[in-house]
């Protein structure tokens, strides 16, 4: 029996491998997500297979009842949940749901931790070892998950600071690391055990509360890493292969992409956690000026006897749920003649991929979305680079500004096309705090309200034009 539950983790671990690689183009996401959902309900499905220790079968042992009712429970009452929040989430919620989910994850991983500990005879050496490190590390990724949340959700606001602020998670860390070491050397004391982990959550609150702007995609990412991480640690513990094979393959991916969107903002990770760019405004001199205001009518008729249009989403077109019509708007000026190009940031939205995501839900062919890099030579000879919702990420200061927190971030070239429009809600900065130089360039007009109610006027304008 245990070769073959082994044959099954391995399978369910190939699968697990070749869903992730699917997901990294837009054409195979869809069947890497099936690969991957199989691959879990097979390791799922072999667990209750798992051999006791008295020989049978550990679930269906006769004093082992009541464990095997309890996951079957589990496993349809959280199965349905979330497979109603899957239907009902709108897009524009999406990265918070992504945040707590993975928060879950960390969660599991640190209440295996706990049972381990609680056992008549506990794990000791390397495994009460690996039964820590994923027991914080898993901790921290829950608490600071859920914070992530309630920041997405806009249940919590603005970022949380308070006076030496680093040196004080530093200390933290190490009365955390000195409870775990304590709890492995002399044994899990009930009181050692409950104040490791409240410790361990604190922290991760500690950690996310100061996190806020362009750099919550990146804190998500890294917090899924560190799901990933704890569960391989206890599949370790547990000597489970499919959790080893799942946390390792979820932990490098979150580290690899969490490198890479650091690297997008040219900010290094330690920047990102101990000098964030929060919600709150930040010591950066406006750029002087005024804002010129267009009319629907002015912003169609440039883009509709324009040669090309670059189109740069945002987190406010994500919040006004304006994919639809902005793609309707696409196919009108293609109509007309107009080759019209869509733009992504790296860390454009609150998730990553999170316009990419948006943009496939409204039809937008792959091949008409384009990254920084693909596309930031196009800008000088585009003749309407239309800004939709983003803010950071078209800043000029980013270039210019050495006081600037996102000072060395690469930015898409907006400014650099001949005409430049910018859907906006309001005059104030956005998410950041930080004032956007862009918006006030002579090439530059400002069509303000919702995205969605823009855009619709935009189209019906361009409509009466043709």
């Amino acid at each position: 029996m245990t070769w073959v539950l082994n044959g099954v983790y391995l399978v369910a671990a190939v699968l697990f491998i070749l869903g992730l690689k699917a997901m990294s183009s837009p054409k195979t996401a869809a069947a890497g997500i099936k690969w991957a959902g199989v691959g879990m309900v097979l390791a799922t499905l072999a667990t209750f297979f798992i051999p006791g220790e008295s020989g049978g079968l550990a679930y269906f042992a006769p004093d082992k009842t009541i464990n095997l009712v309890l996951a079957v429970v589990a496993i349809v009452v959280g199965g349905g949940v979330a497979a109603w929040l899957g239907k009902v989430v709108k897009m524009t919620d999406m990265p918070q749901m992504v945040a707590i989910y993975n928060g879950m994850g960390g969660g599991a991983a640190a209440l295996i931790a706990a049972v381990e500990f609680t056992r008549p005879v506990p794990p000791t050496g390397l495994h009460a070892v690996l039964a820590m490190l994923g027991a914080f590390i898993g901790s921290v990724a829950f608490s600071g998950s859920v914070l992530a949340w309630a920041k997405l959700q806009g249940v919590m606001g603005k970022a949380v600071r308070w006076p030496v602020q680093n040196l004080g998670n530093v200390i933290h860390t190490l009365v955390t690391l000195g409870l775990g070491i304590a709890i492995v050397v002399v044994g899990p004391h009930p009181i050692l055990v409950v104040a490791f982990f409240l410790m361990a959550l604190i922290l991760g609150l500690a950690l996310t509360s100061p996190i806020g702007g362009a750099d919550m995609p990146v804190v998500i990412s890294l917090l899924n890493a560190f799901t990933g991480l704890a569960v391989g640690l206890e599949g370790y513990v547990l000597g489970n292969p499919a959790l080893i094979i799942a946390g390792i393959v979820v932990g490098a991916a979150g580290t690899l992409l969490t490198l890479l969107m650091a690297k997008a903002m040219n900010r290094p990770l330690t920047n990102v956690l101990f000098t964030p760019i929060s919600g709150e405004a930040q010591s950066v001199d406006g750029p002087g000026g005024t804002m010129k205001e267009a009319s629907a009518m002015d912003a169609a008729a440039m883009m509709r006897y324009a040669e090309s249009v670059i189109i740069v989403p945002g987190y406010g077109m994500a919040v006004a749920g304006a994919q639809h019509k902005v793609y309707e708007m696409t196919k009108l000026l293609e109509a007309e003649g107009v080759d019209v190009k869509f733009a992504i940031h790296p860390v454009a939205g609150r998730m990553p991929g999170h316009m990419n995501v948006l943009l496939a839900e409204a039809g937008v062919p792959y091949d008409q979305i384009f990254d920084l890099d693909e596309i930031n030579s196009d800008f000088p000879l585009c003749d309407v680079a239309l800004v939709i919702g983003a803010n950071d990420v078209v800043n000029p200061v980013a270039r210019t500004d050495k006081s600037s927190p996102i000072y060395g971030m690469p930015i898409l070239d907006a400014d650099k096309a001949r005409q430049c429009i910018v859907i906006k809600r309001g005059r104030g900065a956005g998410y950041s705090g930080i004032e956007n130089a862009l918006f006030f360039a002579d090439n530059t007009s400002m069509l303000y309200g919702s995205a969605q109610q823009a855009v619709a006027e935009v189209v019906t304008h361009i409509k009466e034009l043709s």
